[in-house]
C-alpha cells in the first residue's frame, strides 16, 4: 500500500453512535485482518498471511488518509496493541471495540477495552446470538451493563433481527447496533475465533430487506456490516456499488457502514470510499 495515495481526503460525513463516539459513515471492520473470511479456511489463512502487523498499521493509517474517522476492531490482544501503536504515531481514527468471545473473563475484558482506548464497545454478535437461543438474555444485558459503567458507547451486535426487535421492546440501555444484513445465526453456532473457521453459514438474499426493515424502524443508530456478503457480493464493480447504494438508500441517515477490505490484489478501499462518496455527495 505505499505506493497509494497519502494525502489527508476531506473527511467522510459522521455520525453520533453515543457519548464521545463519532463515526464516519463508512468504516472498516477487521475481519479480514483477523483472518476470519465467513468463506473458507483458506482464504483465512490468505488474509493472515497478507496482514502482518505492518500492514495492518499502515492500513490504519490509509483509512485516515482517505478521510475515515474510525475504526472497528476486535478487542484481541494484537489489535489492542496495534489500536495503540497506531495512536503513538498520531493517529487519531476512533476505535469502536468488538468484544472478543474466547476470552473467559468477559467482565475484566470490556474494562480493558476501554482503558485501551475504544469510545465505543459492543457485544458480539454471535455471542449475544448464542445466548438468546439459550434463553440466556439476562447475560447479554449484564454485560451491556458493564459496557455503560465503562462510560463508552454502549453497542448490541447481532445477526437476528428479533435479538433488536426484543431489546427495544424491553426498553434495554443500548447506544447503538450492530446489525448484520445477513443472519447466519438462525440456529446456535461456534464462535469463528474458537472453531477455526466458519461452517455451513447461509447468506440468504431474503434476509437484507428484513434488516434494513428492523433498522429504520428503531431510533438509535445502527452500524450495518456484511452488506457485501462477506465478499459473495463483489462478482464486478457495478455489484460492489449496487450493494452499497441498496445498503445506504434502506438505513437511515444517522446509521453507518462497516466493511473489511483485503487489499492484496486490489485497493478495495479507495474503491469503496470513492463509491460511498458519490452515494452521499461529498466528492
Amino acid at each position: 500500500m505505499s505506493s497509494r495515495k497519502t494525502d489527508i481526503s476531506t473527511p467522510l460525513p459522521a455520525v453520533r453512535l453515543g457519548p464521545g463516539c463519532e463515526v464516519s459513515r463508512l468504516m472498516i471492520g477487521s475481519n479480514p485482518m483477523s483472518g476470519f473470511s465467513h468463506i473458507s479456511p483458506e482464504r483465512d489463512r490468505v488474509m493472515t498471511q497478507y496482514y502482518t502487523a505492518a500492514r495492518i498499521l499502515e492500513l490504519l493509517r490509509y483509512c485516515e488518509a482517505l478521510g475515515l474517522r474510525s475504526v472497528l476492531l476486535r478487542g484481541d490482544r494484537l489489535m489492542c496493541r496495534l489500536y495503540r501503536d497506531f495512536c503513538m504515531e498520531g493517529g487519531q481514527l476512533t476505535w469502536v471495540a468488538q468484544t472478543t468471545c474466547e476470552l473467559a473473563d468477559q467482565v475484566a475484558h470490556i474494562s480493558q477495552l476501554a482503558v485501551n482506548g475504544a469510545a465505543g464497545i459492543y457485544i458480539h454478535g454471535t455471542m449475544v446470538d448464542n445466548l438468546f437461543h439459550a434463553g440466556k438474555q439476562q447475560e447479554v444485558q449484564d454485560l451491556l451493563k458493564r459496557v455503560r459503567d465503562t462510560g463508552k458507547a454502549v453497542g448490541l451486535g447481532s445477526h437476528r433481527p428479533e435479538v433488536i426487535a426484543h431489546a427495544e421492546s424491553c426498553g434495554w440501555d443500548i447506544d447503538f447496533y450492530m446489525a448484520c444484513f445477513y443472519n447466519i445465526a438462525k440456529q446456535t453456532k461456534q464462535v469463528v475465533s474458537v472453531q477455526g473457521t466458519a461452517v455451513d453459514e447461509v447468506f440468504d438474499p431474503a434476509d437484507p430487506p428484513v434488516m434494513t426493515a428492523m433498522i429504520r424502524s428503531v431510533s438509535k443508530p445502527c452500524l450495518a456490516f456484511k452488506i457485501l456478503g462477506a465478499g459473495r457480493r463483489c462478482g464486478s464493480k457495478d455489484e460492489v456499488r449496487s450493494a452499497f447504494e441498496y445498503a445506504y438508500a434502506n438505513i437511515k441517515p444517522g446509521d453507518a457502514v462497516a466493511v473489511g477490505v483485503f487489499q492484496q490484489n486490489c485497493d478495495e478501499l479507495a474503491e469503496n470510499v470513492a463509491i460511498v462518496r458519490q452515494i452521499l455527495g461529498c466528492q
